[in-house]
């Protein structure tokens, strides 16, 4: 008689998230028709009379558009106003990098275009996963920014008739992008800088520089202030205040290579969010098209090449797979100007994350040009015949000039080299519609936060984001919250304080007591070529089950073998670093389970299994038409999912089409 084999236990994977208990989640938007949202909130919200606002202590944290600007637009309120950056000067700012241009709804060209349509073009080009109301509320103030920059002095680009000129930027018809040439970002910082230092001069905004914020201070659920480490003294310091604004950009660089500045991190996001702030969306990144391709192990990050170019400059490859001839050498006939071909209403001008998508899909298959076989033509040859050459360098010279000091070629005569890399993230911590996150009191704006741009940003709405933030919404939304709280005492020397000082202390001196032989770099190279292959421009469920299997392993192995020489008491950049890669190899798991979790494509996320017959990313409206907003609850544990329903009563969610 056969002996029946016992049975083997059922093994059941540990769950990778909780669903939250709660309801959907509330963003507080106002009700009534879309375009008086903003206008019916400005009135509902209480005030703080001017007498009074000099009581009130506001701290900002990062002074790039969105944060210098918000100092100077509190302070001039009379606000007490204490801004923190890690650099030297607040004009060190990574938004001194952006190129191209600002976008608002002028309609200078008579072309079709206002607010509504910059607010439909923004939803349709975020693949339909961003608010309505923050959309529509950014599209209606992009009018003022302009307005409020030319009265700085900002020195646009003219017209003949004196007017601001603009151009045009991908997943637009219309012209709506105002630039200063190639320096677009670095021009409206130097106007944000130069209204905050008038502030400065008044005594209501105090610059702080050289600091780090490294933890958020809560007392009783409230942001109360932030704990940051001198970083030429090395010295813990402590900082009280009613209001925390934090202003520190996007967490690119979890790739490594990115066209982010080096010193660009997560650390003051990921420190909130471990204090209660949740992270929404954090798979949403954006990956630029036009970017100088990589050269070698050797960089620390890549190099933007402006969309602007696109206006008039063509993209190629050649038709035939294999095809190693110079560009001069292949005729007309035997190239492929694919977005043209592909794309004719928007041609080379389609949103970044198709133009993306598609450079990858001609390498992969076989037809990318440069020794790497990793880079597509961008090809000036056209427009300068047509235009002359003195046309395009007064438009390009710069980025032109730019280019050839890197790659040694000319692209008057040759050219561009380029291939798409990371540039800017879509996600960042959850906020409502105030702006506020999920802890009261402290306010995210810019880049930091996830609120305007759904799973892709439109070209040139980085910068009408930060200074929509910090001139037109955080001076209504903060003296609202400033007015309508009781606060109760919240010293320095407040056990909330002590304990964050201590926990700070104690995560620098963790790190200094290993002493093992691998450098932070390597480590966060490590992790950056671990996201980029799994978490990158195409991603599916294989791949991301891996990465979160491998994360934990490199997270593990960091804490048994990092390298930090020196001491904590003194300037010390290598343990500033170790301690930013310490906050990625946390992060990118939480980033990996948001792309695992989110089975659809949208925009910059794309999932390879959820695709259109021709390529194209396929939503799931049913299942996935909502914002991920993730609840930290310790490192390896669980984290808890909480959802924001998406609501489109104007824009009704289509198949994105740019053909």
């Amino acid at each position: 008689m056969a002996i029946a084999a016992p049975e083997r236990p059922t093994t059941v994977a540990a769950p990778r998230f909780v669903e939250a208990s709660t309801p959907m989640l509330d963003a507080r938007i106002p009700s009534g028709p879309l375009e008086r949202k903003w206008t019916q909130r400005k009135f509902e919200n209480k005030l703080v009379a001017p007498a009074n606002r000099r009581r009130y202590s506001v701290i900002v944290v990062g002074t790039g558009l969105a944060g210098a600007s918000a100092a100077a637009s509190l302070g001039e309120q009379g606000y007490d106003v204490k801004a923190f950056f890690i650099h030297d000067s607040p004009r060190r700012a990574h938004s001194i990098a952006a190129q191209g241009g600002i976008n608002a709804a002028k309609n200078y060209k008579n072309d079709g275009d206002s607010v509504y349509r910059l607010f439909y073009d923004t939803i349709k080009g975020g693949d339909y996963r961003a608010r309505e109301a923050n959309v529509h509320r950014l599209a209606e103030v992009s009018v003022n920014i302009l307005d409020q920059c030319v009265a700085q002095g900002v020195p646009f680009a003219r017209e003949y008739g004196g007017l601001i000129d603009n151009r045009s930027f991908g997943g637009a018809q219309v012209e709506r992008t105002f630039y200063a040439r190639g320096q677009t970002g670095q021009q409206l910082l130097l106007g944000a800088y130069q209204a905050m230092m008038r502030q400065v001069q008044a005594g209501t905004v105090t610059l702080v520089p050289r600091r780090e914020m490294l933890d958020l201070v809560t007392v009783d659920g409230v942001a109360r202030g932030i704990i940051t480490r001198d970083l030429i003294s090395g010295e813990i310091e402590r900082h009280s205040a009613h209001a925390v604004l934090l202003c520190t950009g996007g967490y690119g660089t979890v790739f490594y290579l990115s066209t982010n500045a080096v010193n660009s991190n997560v650390t003051a996001a990921w420190r909130a969010h471990k204090r209660g702030a949740w992270m929404a969306n954090p798979c949403f990144t954006q990956i630029h098209p036009t970017c100088i391709p990589v050269s070698g192990d050797h960089q620390s990050k890549l190099t933007l090449m402006s969309e602007s170019l696109r206006n008039n400059g063509r993209i190629w490859v050649p038709k035939n797979v294999g095809d190693r001839r110079q560009a001069s050498a292949i005729p007309e006939a035997e190239r492929d100007y694919y977005l043209e071909r592909k794309y004719p209403s928007f041609g080379n001008l389609v949103p970044r994350d198709v133009a993306s998508r598609n450079a990858k899909e001609v390498c992969d298959e076989g037809r990318g040009v440069g020794d790497s076989g990793l880079s597509v033509y961008l090809d000036f040859r056209d427009d300068i015949t047509r235009l002359g050459r003195d046309v395009i360098k007064a438009r390009y010279g710069n980025l032109f000039e730019m280019y050839n000091r890197i790659t040694g070629e000319d692209p008057y005569s040759t050219p561009m080299r380029i291939f798409p890399a990371v540039h800017y993230t879509m996600g960042g911590l959850w906020v409502d519609y105030h702006l506020q996150s999920s802890i009261p009191g402290l306010f995210v704006l810019g880049e930091a936060n996830f609120s305007d741009h759904g799973a892709n940003r439109l070209g040139a709405s980085a910068l009408m984001q930060g200074l929509a933030d910090g001139y037109f919404v955080a001076p209504y939304v903060v003296p609202d919250y400033l007015a309508s709280t009781k606060f109760g005492d919240a010293p320095v020397n407040h056990p909330a304080f002590d304990a964050a000082a201590i926990s700070v202390r104690g995560q620098l001196d963790r790190i200094l007591k290993v002493r093992g032989r691998t450098t932070p770099r390597e480590f966060h190279r490590k992790l950056g070529h671990l996201m980029w292959d799994h978490v990158g421009m195409a991603r599916n469920k294989h791949g991301l089950e891996t990465v979160l299997r491998e994360i934990p392993a490199l997270r593990e192995e960091f804490w048994r073998d990092i390298a930090v020489p020196g001491s904590a008491d003194l300037k010390n950049q290598s343990l500033e670093y170790a301690g930013r890669v310490a906050d990625y190899l946390e992060f990118a798991e939480e980033m990996a389970l948001d792309a695992l979790e989110r089975t659809e494509s949208c925009g910059g996320h794309f999932r390879e299994e959820s695709q259109t017959p021709e390529g194209e990313a396929l939503r799931d409206d049913e299942n996935f038409a909502h914002v991920a907003a993730w609840e930290f609850t310790g490192v390896g544990t669980p984290p808890v999912l909480h959802r924001e329903k998406l609501q489109f009563e104007y824009a009704h969610p289509t198949q994105r089409s740019y053909k």
